[in-house]
């Protein structure tokens, strides 16, 4: 009898979570309107008025029910049967029902219409920054994130890193940005977007970058490992940090002739 072969095994990167569908929370009440709103549609107001007393009788009968204390769909029911009630009482005799010439509904449908089209932008946007956080994962693991040209929205995929490892900080991702950021690499080459980092990366990514490219003036041939203290400092004391790449960037700026900086 031979022994079978254990499974090969690989090395395999976590799945990365992907971007799930953002679904629309059920509303009783709307639900409600718009069944109000079906059934009314080509009653006239006698024919509305009958169905509103129906409305309000179902409601009364309903308040003796403490089930039913909570519900929310008949309510609206009757709130809409009453006024549609009214805005046919207020028409010319004659006058039947349509929710398409309804300004309450069509005011109502545009705001749905805008609520989906913002969700799917947000989804679409979370799937952008999850396949940028998965190319810079990639680049990560062949140990090439460093020559890497930061991207307009790699912010975004910073916070993404952060979020998938429990909160922990990605430091070399920190890093990354910080050294793109003092050279004005990529998208940064953008004074507005160096400007918008501001808002958009944490106090010691912005501290570090601010220190480096104090020091890039001061040891302009200064190799990446001596500048390896600047992270270190940056993720102590970001604060400390800022004020002594404030100082060193006054130090190192030309002066006018009365000897004060210019």
């Amino acid at each position: 009898m031979t022994t079978p072969w254990p499974p090969r095994r690989t090395a395999r990167s976590p799945l990365t979570p992907r971007v799930t569908a953002l679904r629309e929370p059920v509303d009783p009440a709307r639900i409600g309107r718009r069944v109000v709103r079906r059934r009314a549609k080509g009653m006239d107001a006698a024919t509305v008025a009958r169905a509103l007393e129906d409305a309000r009788f179902d409601a009364r009968q309903n308040s003796r029910h403490e089930d039913l204390a909570g519900d929310v769909r008949g309510p609206a029911e009757l709130a809409e049967w009453e006024r549609i009630d009214q805005l046919l009482a207020a028409a010319p005799p004659g006058t039947v029902y349509d929710p398409d010439s309804d300004d309450v509904v069509q005011a109502e449908l545009a705001a749905e219409a805008a609520a989906a089209a913002a969700r799917e932008a947000e989804l679409r946007e979370a799937a952008r920054v999850a396949a940028r956080a998965d190319d810079l994962q990639a680049l990560r693991e062949l140990g090439s994130l460093e020559q890497a040209e930061p991207r307009e929205g790699d912010e975004a995929a910073r916070d993404e890193f952060t979020r998938r490892a429990g909160s922990y900080v990605q430091a070399d991702v920190d890093a990354w940005l910080a050294h793109a950021l003092a050279a004005h690499r990529g998208h940064y080459a953008d004074p507005a977007a160096r400007e918008a980092a501001a808002g958009l990366l944490p106090e010691p990514v912005l501290a570090h970058a601010a220190l480096l490219s104090a020091l890039a003036r001061l040891a302009p041939t200064a190799a990446p490992g001596q500048l390896a203290v600047a992270a270190r400092l940056a993720t102590a004391e970001p604060e400390a940090t800022a004020d002594l790449a404030a100082l060193l960037t006054r130090a190192t700026e030309p002066a006018d002739t009365d000897g004060s900086p210019a």
